[in-house]
C-alpha cells in the first residue's frame, strides 16, 4: 500500500465541477451542458469509477482552484504500468467524464433524494401570500 501512495500523484485529477450543468465553461464545466449533470458529489464519481472498475482515491480536503468553496476531488487511474487500460470502454478523461456523468443522475443516493422533493413540493401548492394588510 506504501508504494500506491506516490503513484497517486501521477492519477488524472476529476473535479466535480467538470461535469456539473450548473456551470459555465468559464467556471470549469469540461463537457457539454446536454450530457453533464446537477451538482455531481465526489463521492458519487467514486461510486461510479468503482462501478466501471477502476481505482481512484477521493481527496476531500483539496479544492478547485477556480472555486476555492468548491471542496474535493477525485483522482483516478485509467492505465496500468505496462500501458494497458483498467477498461477498454474508458481511454482518455473525456470518456470518463461522459461516462460518470451518464451514470451520476441513476446514482441510488440521489434517486432517494429526489422522491420526498417531489412529493413535498405537490402539497403545498399554496404560495404563502394573501390575508389581511396590516395598516
Amino acid at each position: 500500500m506504501d508504494g500506491e501512495v506516490p503513484n497517486i500523484k501521477k492519477w488524472i485529477v476529476f473535479y466535480p465541477v467538470y461535469i456539473n450543468s450548473k456551470k459555465t465553461i468559464a467556471e470549469g464545466r469540461r463537457i457539454s451542458i446536454s450530457k453533464a449533470c446537477e451538482n455531481p458529489t465526489c463521492a458519487e464519481i467514486g461510486d461510479c469509477c468503482s462501478h466501471f472498475k477502476l481505482p481512484f482515491a477521493i481527496e476531500i480536503d483539496k479544492a478547485y482552484p477556480r472555486d476555492f468553496m468548491q471542496r474535493g476531488r477525485v483522482r483516478v487511474l485509467l492505465k496500468k504500468e505496462d500501458g494497458t487500460l483498467y477498461n477498454p470502454s474508458i481511454s482518455s478523461r473525456k470518456e470518463l467524464m461522459h461516462h460518470v456523468a451518464e451514470l451520476v443522475p441513476r446514482h441510488p443516493g440521489r434517486l432517494k433524494k429526489q422522491e420526498p422533493a417531489s412529493t413535498s413540493n405537490a402539497g403545498s401548492s399554496k404560495s404563502g401570500k394573501g390575508g389581511k394588510k396590516k395598516r
